[in-house]
């Protein structure tokens, strides 16, 4: 071979389409298609965390499912039979406001569509966005099976929810009941912990009279629905008043606000409860047990104090606040109320007051925390499965601290409302009758009853809401492996080796994960929960678009090719700490894939085309014993290195050995020495050197490989490490 034959400088985007299309029409991405195929004993599988159908993969996605695909590459070079399944989530809410603002640019809502017509506009959306994310997943060189990739809408999908929901039922973990909830006002349901964003904002901290108290809010209009004051048990202060009704003057709620406001007198016990903290305010708190999550617990813990629901599920005062409130919106409430409170001297001071404020992190809307009729599970026993598990070592967790970071959290958890007002997403097998009861007559099955309510004598319809997303999600380690059936891919890859997960949904997806794998199947879904570092901008901050500093991994990959993003993606993925992003990784990444390239054309220039055996040659000269003695310490700790789950290591390991100890020193070694050894040697270390490089960057060494002259050679891919 000609050294002038092989172009000076890699030029990624002519080969990356090709080499991609090459693995595909290999069949090797699937491991029923992999060479020796019955032969490979040992399984590896890992589920892709599959992204929200609803828009693009940000940098997040690419890291860790680059991660996951470097495991994957190791495994089946090391003779693993290997299972990278991908697939995509339904979203939810996120999909069904993705698709109505699509309506929303036509003119049209969901409502002026219906339901019906509606979902078959979320089909349409979805099957479009799906597409465009699976080439986005191609684009980052994934070795995913594509034969067997998932939606968790599928109908063997939707089917398998089903039978879950029926057999929580059937045990008594679901139930329906009153808790408080996140509710968006805006998007009219309520929402998980995970789609809620919370914002430092300045705000305010009012200080009210409340009879012979004096407490501190941030909410002074849910003063219309107290139905107690807290105070700690701990708190000297006021033990006088504990277990004693006190009376309080506030505005009377029957005077119109086109009058000035009066005063009425109102009985209200004082309760001791751990939740007042003595340390906050005056140490006294107003309990509004239905739009707050800490004072609906404390009714639970005394609930001989009333509830009263003031707030409307549009986000305006409903008619229990009385004329002079009744249709404000919560912000216009709260400037009434304390105006009135300043006109009748029951505002003692204001003071500035920075606090989180909870936002609906679709729309932005201030979340209200509502007392709501929903579908519940219990979590109680559930929770227990999975710490259990934990605890008895069952799982390993990267890193190690998550496994207490978990323990706490399942010893605290609350239970689950699962259901949500949408449209788009699992319907819930549950029909109601037109009883206007405060409970219903429900009934649950995946078939409407024949026979019409014994009271009302009007048929049972099904619910229009639909099941949260986490519920279907935490299914995703088996379901996509075909459960409830027993299939043979149930057997072979179950339990799965390892998940890959962001910290935001380590809890609210992991936990659900394992509980649900070991209700339904009796083993953990996955031996390792690997929790992978979170790309911020420069400056420490997390990426959003409104602030306009993320980073769009395509358009990294347009500019420098899918094996330089990997690289500057792994490069800085130095363990789980958080990572900075800087482009400047991505530069040294394409010097390296030069590097490579050319010294590749130097060694295939001097081994020339004649096809060899690849086997260790014999080593006489000091020099060669020494690039072995280096090429063998570099193998044995990647393979530490990745054992360990420390990928940037291993990645500048590898780097500091081909650059270093192969280029710098034995090729410019091998350029005054042209004996016969220092040529099979210099051709052994570039095939192993491939090998070892391949999981991270797998096109330009697939590539080289190609034009390797090896005896018996098969694609890089599936080579033997």
């Amino acid at each position: 071979m000609k050294l002038e034959d092989l172009p000076k400088a890699y030029e990624p985007k002519e080969h990356e389409e090709e080499i991609y299309r090459l693995w595909e029409t290999s069949g090797f991405f699937n491991p029923d298609a992999l060479p020796d195929a019955a032969a490979r004993k040992k399984t590896y599988c890992i589920m892709m965390a599959p992204p929200n159908i609803t828009g693009s993969l940000h940098v997040g996605h690419a890291l860790e499912n680059v991660i996951s695909d470097i495991l994957i590459r190791r495994k089946r070079m090391e003779g693993y039979k290997t299972l990278f399944l991908p697939g995509k989530d339904h979203a939810g809410i996120a999909g069904q406001h993705a698709v109505e603002k699509e309506l929303k640019k036509e003119g049209k809502t969901r409502h002026s569509l219906g339901r019906e017509k509606f979902l078959e506009r979320a089909w349409e959306y979805m099957r479009e966005i799906g597409s465009n994310i699976d080439q986005e997943l191609k684009r980052l060189g994934l070795s995913v099976d594509w034969s067997r990739s998932r939606f968790t809408m599928d109908e063997a999908y939707q089917h398998a929810v089903e039978q879950v929901f029926l057999h929580y039922y059937k045990e008594g973990y679901i139930y329906r009941g009153k808790r408080v909830v996140n509710w968006c006002s805006r998007c009219r349901t309520t929402i998980s912990d995970l789609e809620v964003e919370y914002t430092e904002e300045a705000g305010s901290l009012y200080h009210i009279t409340y009879g012979p108290l004096e407490l501190a809010t941030a909410r002074p209009e849910t003063k219309l629905g107290d139905t107690a004051l807290a105070v700690n048990s701990r708190d000297a202060r006021y033990e006088e008043y504990v277990g004693k009704e006190i009376t309080i003057q506030s505005v009377d709620p029957s005077v119109s606000r086109a009058k000035a406001p009066k005063l009425k007198d109102i009985k209200i016990k004082v309760v001791a409860d751990e939740a007042a903290d003595p340390q906050f305010g005056t140490g006294v708190i107003k309990v509004t047990p239905a739009h707050d999550l800490a004072d609906f617990g404390i009714w639970e813990r005394h609930q001989d104090i009333p509830i009263i629901k003031i707030i409307g599920e549009d986000g305006r005062m409903n008619e229990n606040v009385g004329l002079r409130f009744e249709g404000l919106t919560v912000a216009e409430a709260r400037e009434q109320i304390i105006k009135d409170l300043e006109t009748l001297g029951l505002m003692v001071k204001i003071e500035d007051y920075k606090h989180s404020v909870a936002r609906c992190s679709r729309c932005e809307t201030v979340i209200e925390p509502l007392l709501s009729d929903q579908w519940f599970v219990s979590m109680k026993k559930l929770a227990e499965k999975s710490t259990f598990a934990i605890r008895k070592n069952q799982v390993e967790f990267i890193p190690e601290n998550r496994r207490d970071m978990m323990l706490e959290w399942g010893k605290n958890i609350r239970d689950w409302n699962i259901s949500r007002q949408l449209w788009w997403g699992h319907r819930i097998p549950a029909w109601h009758c037109a009883c206007q009861d405060e409970q219903k007559n429900w009934h649950i099955g995946l078939t409407q009853p024949t026979e019409p309510c014994k009271k009302c004598k009007k048929q049972f319809e099904q619910t229009t809401d639909v099941l949260d997303t986490w519920f279907s999600s935490a299914l995703w380690p088996f379901v996509t492996l075909g459960w409830p059936d027993e299939t043979e891919d149930f057997k072979t890859y179950y339990p799965t080796a390892l998940i890959s997960s962001a910290r935001d949904i380590f809890f609210i997806w992991i936990f659900r994960m394992l509980f649900s794998g070991l209700e339904f199947t009796g083993k953990v879904p996955f031996k390792t929960i690997y929790t992978h570092a979170v790309v911020l901008d420069k400056s420490g901050r997390k990426m959003s678009k409104s602030k306009g500093n993320v980073v769009d991994p395509m358009k990294l990959i347009d500019v420098y090719g899918i094996d330089t993003t990997r690289f500057g993606l792994i490069w800085q993925a130095m363990g789980t700490q958080d990572i900075h992003w800087s482009d400047d990784p991505l530069k040294a990444g394409k010097k390296f894939l030069n590097k490579i390239w050319n010294s590749s054309r130097f060694v295939l220039a001097r081994v020339g085309l004649e096809e060899r055996a690849l086997k260790r040659p014999r080593a006489t000269r000091p020099h060669v014993k020494k690039i072995f003695a280096a090429l063998d310490k570099t193998s044995k700790e990647v393979c530490g290195l990745l054992e360990s789950f420390e990928f940037g290591a291993a990645l500048h390991t590898l780097y500091d050995f081909y650059w270093h100890d192969f280029c710098d020193i034995f090729i410019e070694e091998a350029k005054r020495d042209e004996s016969a050894e220092v040529k099979n040697a210099l051709f052994f270390v570039l095939a192993s050197s491939l090998k070892l490089m391949h999981p991270f960057v797998p096109f330009v060494t697939e590539h080289i490989w190609t034009l390797m002259p090896i005896a018996h050679k098969r694609l890089l891919i599936v080579e033997e490490i």
